[in-house]
């Protein structure tokens, strides 16, 4: 597995694609520190790039770059290995890969221009997407067999996050608004890890009361060290679930 994950990371540090996504996190990150003098509106800002261009760009490129190995992984299959440690191998090399670029392109500046508690759950926050969305590109990957479809199924999913799920949120809350909704508010959360990448950091920011009852609800539960506990658990199951369907897929498929 090991050798495996070392021969990826090497051919991806090659990659035109890695180089210039890391540039341009650099680059953005770098921007909206220099022109903005409060720390903390720079922090925001770079949020809403960390929520949309992190998880699109991580699904996108772990796709595509599943499909272009394709033959490989075919060769490794040939060999005395079993499915699980060529799939772990290949999810291993991809991830540490998009992680190395994530931290290279935001965490250097953020360490330069805001080293704080806050700055910190923004890129463990990072991190956890780019791992979160490696892991649903494995899974949209090992479902089709299809490169086009598998693109078109990441694509999809990425929406769904990033957009889609959102008024789907919204509209439940507006159709239920006259029932208490603590509870569900912080169920309907759970299913998307943009959400809650985005409500840590926003609690960080304390700027919660901003987002009105809603805002006041996660305050008090993912404010709470059990809160926490519950937010690193979901984020856990994100990454590792999607992973665990592929590695069932890829075992039983017919290559």
């Amino acid at each position: 597995m090991l050798k495996i994950c070392k021969y990826i990371i090497y051919d991806i540090l090659r990659s035109k694609v890695l180089i210039a996504y890391t540039l341009f996190l650099f680059a953005i990150s770098f921007s909206l520190f220099y022109f903005e003098t409060d720390a903390a509106k720079s922090l925001v800002s770079l949020l809403s790039v960390v929520l949309i261009i992190v998880p699109l760009i991580s699904i996108i490129f772990s796709t595509t770059y599943f499909y272009n190995s394709y033959e490989f992984i075919e060769l490794l299959v040939a060999q005395p290995l079993s499915r699980n440690t060529i799939l772990l191998g290949e999810f291993l090399g991809v991830s540490i890969s998009m992680t190395c670029a994530f931290i290279l392109g935001v965490g250097i500046p953020v360490c330069i221009y805001s080293f704080s508690s806050t700055g910190i759950v923004l890129l463990l926050s990072g991190i956890s997407l780019t791992l979160a969305f490696t892991s649903i590109a494995f899974f949209s990957s090992v479902a089709m067999r299809d490169k086009a479809k598998g693109i078109g199924l990441s694509l999809m999913l990425w929406f769904y996050f990033a957009v889609i799920y959102d008024a789907i949120v919204l509209g439940i809350l507006f159709s239920f608004s006259d029932y208490p909704l603590d509870k569900a508010v912080i169920a309907l959360a759970s299913f998307n890890p943009i959400d809650i990448a985005r409500i840590m950091v926003l609690m960080k920011l304390d700027i919660s009361a901003l987002m009105g009852f809603t805002g006041a609800v996660y305050k008090q539960f993912f404010g709470s060290s059990f809160g926490l506990i519950y937010t690193v658990s979901i984020m856990f199951v994100w990454i590792v679930l999607p992973l665990l369907v592929a590695i069932r897929i890829f075992r039983k498929k017919n290559l």
